[in-house]
């Protein structure tokens, strides 16, 4: 049995790598899915691949950070579908400027730019979503993170109390969303090769370290417990079951999908 047969998804940054690799895997469980991203031709891309699949998908060009356009475009859903089930926010921004720079050197508005982008785009989405969900008593709302969250890394500016921020804002929307019938669940994935986050991680790092992309790769994967990296459709599978009916009892928490490398 499908796990997300008849729901209906938003998924915003639909363009990204994991956006893309939730969506795909969303339609193949059932889910007549609504994608959006802050550029129509990536997104747009993704619903083709759905569609050509024999999925259902809509692709449109949000502003995430526009409250009254995310507000616009799920009114837009609910009138096309009847209703929203899943709201999953795989938002990102740009880091070139931010990774590798020491925070002695950073400046404050762009170590402050990821802790306001990545909070603002989940608050938005969460909370135009939960309103058209608490309608129903149903509905989940999911995001996801990084290690950064629970651990000092040296060189990433505001992106790991960005992601703190994030997991924290998990507990308190479920902890109000409930008792109203609605899950809040996130997911905190660790380096993923085929991300584009990785490879600006790695970027800054290369000449000073020395070490090539597989060396980098390598030396990531050694400190997960098999000794390999999550690849996205690893990820993507969890995040179908999280979103499903079958995993009712997981809200206010973020999975741990870190390989062992992050100890709950």
């Amino acid at each position: 049995m499908l796990l997300l047969k008849d729901k209906v998804a938003v998924i915003h940054g639909a363009g990204g790598a994991i956006g893309g690799a939730v969506a795909r895997t969303f339609a193949a469980e059932g889910a007549e899915l609504f994608l959006a991203g802050r550029r129509q031709g990536p997104v747009e891309a993704v619903a083709e691949d759905v569609v050509a699949a024999g999925g259902s998908a809509v692709a449109a060009e949000v502003d995430v950070l526009d409250e009254g356009a995310v507000d616009r475009y799920l009114r837009s859903v609910t009138e096309q579908a009847g209703r929203l089930d899943v709201s999953f926010d795989a938002v990102g921004i740009p880091n070139a400027e931010i990774l590798g720079v020491p925070l002695t050197d950073l400046d404050a508005e762009r170590f402050a730019l990821p802790i306001t982008a990545y909070t603002r785009a989940y608050f938005l989405t969460a909370r135009l979503a939960a309103r058209r969900m608490v309608e129903r008593g149903s509905g989940v709302i999911m995001t996801v993170t990084a290690l950064h969250s629970r651990t000092g890394i040296p060189l990433v500016g505001g992106y790991g109390p960005a992601m703190a921020a994030k997991e924290a804002l998990t507990r308190a929307l479920s902890a109000e969303l409930a008792p109203l019938g609605l899950r809040v669940v996130g997911l905190r994935p660790q380096a993923m090769p085929e991300t584009r986050t990785i490879r600006e991680a790695f970027q800054p790092r290369a000449e000073a370290s020395g070490l090539t992309w597989e060396q980098w790769q390598h030396a990531l994967a050694t400190r997960t417990h098999p000794r390999r990296l999550m690849s996205l459709d690893e990820l993507a599978h969890v995040a179908a079951f999280l979103a499903s009916d079958r995993a009712s009892g997981l809200t206010g928490t973020t999975v741990n999908l870190t390989m062992g490398s992050l100890d709950d």
